[in-house]
């Protein structure tokens, strides 16, 4: 991707997130992320971006909408065909209605203010030194590093667990009501699928279920490939916009044709000779 002028520190509140000079500040509000990533594998920054520029990223947002992959399909969490050899409660045979759309990366160039965050040379050290990863690298998908959800009234995204290990989200603006984030932390592991306490969220048992209302300018570091995570549906005429900048734990990581095909609505060489090269063994 080709690089922004735009000066990414003109968004960014720095005297709340002081991430561009290091500081005791800086290592304060790093130690105070990494407490909260470990506890749950989740955090959020609230006001990340000054308030006075959510209004450029909407309207970012409102005129690359047009080419978001809508797509209405019945999914289970790990977007994989049905098997029938399980048991019906089994979470692989769990489906349901997913309906919202990306706008992938690839239109997000030289004017994107939100490509210039992520190509912001403070940003990536600061959410690796969050994460406390050693390994650590932008996705480099180039229909995925950085999207832009967008959902419409009764648009939800299902209970889903992330392909890529480290997933930052700025939420730009809501829907009038609903969109909420729900999340159960760190559900699996690297080694270990944990279909049961899966099937329970499933099932609905709050006691496994966090909630955010994330507003226009948190930035939330999350490790959505562990944590089952939903968006809750949405009422209203306004559409919810949120921003993902995505990374990973080894370089040249991408989508698989299927997820690809699933998301973004295409399927790249890239995504095929890449294709079952993952360093992981989880199902998705």
């Amino acid at each position: 991707m080709s690089k922004t002028s735009i000066d990414a520190a003109g968004f960014v509140d720095l005297d709340r997130y002081p991430i561009d000079v290091e500081s005791e500040a800086l290592r304060n509000l790093i130690s105070s992320a990494q407490s909260s990533i470990k506890t749950d594998g989740c955090v959020v920054l609230k006001g990340f971006v000054r308030p006075e520029k959510i209004a450029e990223l909407v309207s970012e947002c409102d005129k690359v909408e047009k080419f978001g992959h809508r797509n209405f399909t019945r999914t289970n969490p790990y977007f994989l065909p049905d098997r029938e050899d399980l048991l019906p409660s089994h979470p692989l045979r769990r489906f349901f209605d997913r309906s919202n759309a990306f706008v992938p990366a690839d239109n997000f160039g030289d004017n994107s203010a939100l490509r210039a965050i992520f190509d912001w040379p403070v940003f990536a050290p600061f959410i690796k030194e969050v994460l406390d990863e050693e390994k650590f690298f932008p996705y480099a998908d180039p229909l995925a590093d950085v999207i832009v959800n967008l959902a419409e009234e009764g648009n939800g995204f299902p209970w889903h667990f992330d392909t890529n290990n480290f997933t930052v989200t700025l939420a730009i603006q809501n829907a009038q009501f609903g969109g909420e984030f729900e999340y159960s932390p760190m559900v699996r592991s690297l080694t270990e699928e944990n279909y049961p306490q899966v099937e329970k969220v499933l099932d609905g048992d709050k006691s496994l279920i966090k909630t955010i209302r994330l507003e226009p300018g948190d930035l939330q570091i999350f490790k959505g490939r562990y944590s089952l995570h939903r968006v809750a549906p949405l009422r209203g005429t306004r559409k919810r916009y949120v921003a993902i900048f995505s990374y990973v734990a080894e370089p040249g990581m991408v989508s698989s044709p299927q997820r690809a095909k699933e998301l973004y609505g295409k399927v790249l060489p890239i995504h095929l000779e890449r294709a079952g090269l993952r360093a992981d063994a989880l199902i998705d």
